[in-house]
């Protein structure tokens, strides 16, 4: 079972490197590390199984946040009151955003990151919405449509498998700062 203590931090050198394309059929080990992701993300949103295990509550998570430079995440996002389904619980090979909007959009309380144990201010500007192309543990070739909330955990995690940490996005003059198209999701 992965527990934070699995978890790299910002500073280790496999954040800020760009992953490896994986290939099919995946490995017996590919395979467990594509289970204990998503049950991790489970898990993290359970409150006595978080507590329990002393995990942050995490909607997403990519290979290199375990040390594992591979082109994988898994996404959990949970519903709401309304619809308590799962928005989106998957996991991805090798995703890629084949198209985007032209608008963007931005969390209003700003993003967080398992592998970033502070809170760092200021504003993610990212696609509203986003198409994007991955394969699923079987292989096979998936396209989906992703916006707002979703387009955001998405691109959070692609980014880990590019190298990228989600403060790279923040304005570092003026962290708040955004355009008059920038839409603000609560």
């Amino acid at each position: 079972m992965i527990t934070m203590d699995d978890i790299i931090r910002e500073g280790h050198p496999t954040l800020r490197e760009s992953a490896a394309h994986v290939d099919f059929p995946l490995t017996d080990q590919e395979l467990k590390l594509t289970a204990e992701m998503m049950e991790f993300l489970v898990n993290s949103q359970d409150p006595e199984l978080s507590e329990k295990y002393n995990l942050r509550g995490g909607v997403g998570l990519a290979a290199p946040q375990l040390d594992i430079k591979k082109r994988i995440i898994a996404v959990h996002i949970p519903g709401t009151e309304e619809n308590p389904e799962p928005q989106l619980s998957t996991v991805m090979i090798n995703p890629k955003i084949i198209s985007h909007s032209v608008q963007n959009s931005c969390l209003s309380e700003g993003e967080g990151c398992l592998s970033v144990d502070r809170e760092v201010p200021g504003y993610v500007v990212r696609h509203t919405r986003i198409t994007l192309q991955y394969f699923d543990t079987e292989g096979n070739e998936h396209k989906l449509r992703l916006k707002n909330y979703a387009a955001i955990v998405v691109q959070h995690e692609i980014d880990h498998i590019n190298g990228i940490m989600f403060y790279d996005h923040i304005n570092p003059d003026d962290p708040y700062k955004v355009e008059n198209d920038v839409t603000l999701i609560s």
